[in-house]
């Protein structure tokens, strides 16, 4: 306990400064940002005066147009360089909630499975509607993965049905009917028009139409699960599935999370008396001949 005499105050705490943040872009602290947009009007001085007043509208003060390039005769795509006086306190934004779930090596998903399933688990994955970009879909399943991490085919225990892209919702809940899948992955890139939500809720309805007396994801019906990069002004009860997942995300990520949500009574695996622990890891893991070093999850 402190006893301050009368009259003697302590020193006020200096003002944490470094929780005020505003955008650099040649030196810290200058403002300076960059922004592209397009115009629909045809490329030419004109254009360019009214990019300039546009960036003025968005408090970009002094703005440059640093690049102008016509996309087709009717419109002009803008690269705009400008400082705003704009000023952002960090310290009063929430912090995001941390991931739910630890997040799994191969060798534990695959512990996981085995030990709580004693099958596979079976994973049906698409791009639906018109999206032809694959990109999303395969980062988390092809056995290449995403930032170095090897995707869903790569795990011993999980049966991946990739379909591709341009899969209508029909033809997606037949194959996830027929291959009996626990959870179903879907990847909406394009955006326009809202097109990824509206299609993501549609497959949504469609599997909840087909399985009317399910209880939850992963019993009467597969775990429903959407990824994208701009599923973020939505939530999973707008869409109608069971997670979304975001730009970014990675193969242990998803399969950590269907761990999860499709295996909630199981515990850590590998532990010392865990009778599904397998030290050699995945595919290769006591089976002599199956993949060597780099064999953790490889299935094939």
């Amino acid at each position: 306990m402190t006893v301050q005499t009368p009259g003697t105050h302590t020193p006020a705490e200096p003002a944490d400064t470094r929780q005020v943040i505003r955008p650099y872009g040649d030196t810290t602290g200058d403002g300076l940002v960059q922004m592209s947009f397009t115009l629909p009007v045809p490329a030419g001085p004109r254009a360019d005066a009214a990019a300039l007043q546009l960036a003025g509208k968005m408090g970009l003060d002094p703005a440059s147009v640093v690049h102008a390039k016509p996309m087709g005769p009717h419109f002009t795509f803008f690269i705009v360089y400008g400082r705003v006086g704009h000023l952002i306190d960090y310290a009063s934004i929430p912090v995001p909630e941390e991931r739910a779930y630890p997040l799994l090596s191969a060798q534990e998903v695959n512990q996981a499975i085995r030990r709580t399933l004693n099958r596979r688990l079976v994973v049906v994955g698409a791009c639906i509607g018109t999206d032809a970009h694959t990109v999303g879909i395969d980062a988390i399943l092809n056995v290449k993965g995403f930032a170095g991490e090897k995707g869903l085919e790569y795990y011993r225990e999980i049966q991946v049905v990739n379909m591709g892209a341009q899969v209508t919702v029909p033809e997606l809940v037949e194959r996830a009917k027929a291959e009996d899948a626990d959870a179903v992955l879907v990847s909406q890139v394009v955006t326009q028009r809202n097109a990824h939500v509206h299609n993501t809720k549609q497959m949504a309805a469609a599997f909840h139409a087909e399985y009317p007396t399910a209880v939850a994801a992963g019993i009467g019906r597969p775990l429903l699960v959407a990824g994208g990069p701009r599923f973020d002004t939505v939530t999973e009860a707008d869409l109608g599935v069971d997670r979304i997942f975001g730009r970014g995300t990675t193969p242990a990520e998803v399969a950590s999370y269907l761990v999860h949500a499709l295996l909630p009574g199981d515990g850590p695996p590998g532990g010392a008396d865990d009778p599904a622990a397998d030290p050699g890891g995945g595919p290769g893991g006591g089976q002599a001949g199956r993949g060597g070093a780099d064999a953790e999850g490889e299935g094939r």
